[in-house]
Parts: structure tokens; sequence; C-alpha cells
């Protein structure tokens, strides 16, 4: 693999593809299910999901772990929903309903929620507990990314 040319998991069909560096801004498709790659819209994962698209993306990932009876993530829908706009293709946004899959809460550690977690080369490298909103989300993350 070549440094010009990244994997990108699907946020469809969760089928990881190579695309070039070049063609991030240029709305890849999957060559799977043949959707778009980046929708502008956080994608809902589950356990194996999840694994996949932290292992295998070459780009970072923003997850937000959150669960639908609370208020503050409620809250802050819309606003994660306006930063996956703005980030993507430079980030994946992705969310996890801690209620429907509560082992992920548990493996990484989530005590409150709404939390961000930032994923690069597989490895946890920020957390962020709380509600944001989306110019905050975008600034964090910019912040927290390496260079």
């Amino acid at each position: 693999m070549t440094t010009d040319t990244l994997h990108i998991v699907c946020p469809h069909c969760h089928t990881t593809n190579r695309v070039r560096v070049e063609q991030l801004s240029h709305q890849p498709d999957c060559g799977s299910c043949k959707a778009a790659l980046f929708t502008g819209h956080p994608t809902a994962l589950d356990e194996a999901a999840f694994d996949k698209h932290i292992a295998r993306n070459h780009i970072p990932v923003l997850v937000d772990f959150w669960a639908p009876w609370c208020g503050p993530c409620r809250t802050m829908a819309p606003a994660y929903e306006a930063a996956a706009k703005q980030l993507e293709p430079r980030v994946r946004l992705a969310k996890v309903d801690t209620e429907a899959v509560p082992s992920l809460g548990g493996r990484f550690n989530i005590r409150s929620i709404p939390t961000l977690a930032l994923y690069v080369n597989g490895r946890e490298v920020a957390r962020q507990a709380g509600a944001m909103g989306s110019a905050d989300i975008v600034r964090w993350v910019s912040a927290k990314l390496p260079s």
C-alpha cells in the first residue's frame, strides 16, 4: 500500500475500500455497495462495525457514545450532525448507542454520556465528556488530531 492510498470503511456495508488521497474530496463510492463513502452524517455502529471502523479506517474516527434517554445526548445530536458535514472526509463520525450496545460502553469505560472519543490508527487519542456545540466539536477534533 502506498501512502497516497487510504483504507476507508463504507458507512453502509462496512466493506474496506482503497481510495486515493486526491479522490477523498470527490465523493468516492464504495466498490461493493456503490453507496457514497462520505455522507455528511454520523454512522451508527454496532460492536462488529465499531471494531472494523476503528481498526481499518486510515482516517481518524470520532465516536459519540450516547443513549436515547439522555437529554444532553439528544441536545447534542444536531450539533454532531453539523460537525459531520464539516469534518468529513478528513474524519469519519460515528455514533454508538450505549443502550443498544452496552458491551462497547463497558469495554471503553464510558462513565458519562455523551462522551466523544477520537481514534487515530486504531488507538484512542482523546476523550471529552459532555454535550458540545458543532463549532466546539470541530475545534476540539482539530486540536487533537496529529499534525
